[in-house]
């Protein structure tokens, strides 16, 4: 014989709530509580749920003009988290080159940047930077992001490439602008990592 309890609430002896259930969230403790686990015993938390990933395998290249930005063909990628409280680990390796001089990164979820440095609210205010004059060579710029979109609804995370430049400019991911034999094509990826929370 099976036998099954249903509560809404567990309750200690003084009133407090030690486990309630609330529209299909489950809530252990309150504020200032400590949650112990025996020893041996593990929890879910902290853990990777999914990962997804974008390689990009070919060359890329976009005139771009003054403040503004090009997304990065074929290099984003989509994740729908499980719980609004997980969150996703946000990380890309970029190989750039620009006529510009610098290129300039700005990390997206969808619509909103994020991962941006706050003290200013110009176009200035960017993720990270790869920097190389040399007609033939390549800057890898890399990142991580632990980010909180608090949504169960499929988000997407890509990068959006600029320069800093006053004028228009090539900006090239994964092989220069005049690239040869001798000198090397590159590739350059997005992972997504889903983490409970």
């Amino acid at each position: 014989m099976t036998a099954i309890l249903k509560v809404d609430t567990i309750q200690d002896t003084s009133g407090n709530n030690i486990i309630n259930e609330s529209s299909d969230t489950i809530t252990i403790g309150k504020s200032g509580d400590t949650i112990n686990l025996a020893s041996g015993a593990t929890a879910g938390f902290g853990k990777v749920l999914q990962v997804i990933q974008t390689v990009k395998t070919d060359d890329f290249s976009a005139s771009v003009a003054t403040d503004t930005v090009t997304d990065i063909t074929g290099l984003s990628a989509s994740i729908t988290p499980s719980s609004t409280s997980n969150k996703i680990l946000v990380s890309y390796n970029i190989h750039i080159h620009t006529t510009a001089g610098a290129g300039k990164i700005q990390l997206m979820r969808d619509s909103t940047k994020i991962c941006i440095n706050t003290s200013t609210s110009g176009f200035e205010a960017q993720t990270s930077m790869a920097h190389n004059d040399a007609v033939f060579a390549m800057t890898g710029t890399s990142m991580s992001f632990l980010d909180s979109p608090s949504t169960t609804s499929s988000i997407t995370y890509k990068p959006q490439l600029s320069h800093a430049s006053g004028l228009t400019k090539t900006v090239y991911v994964n092989a220069p602008e005049s690239p040869s034999s001798r000198h090397g094509r590159f590739t350059s990826q997005i992972t997504l990592m889903e983490i409970a929370g």
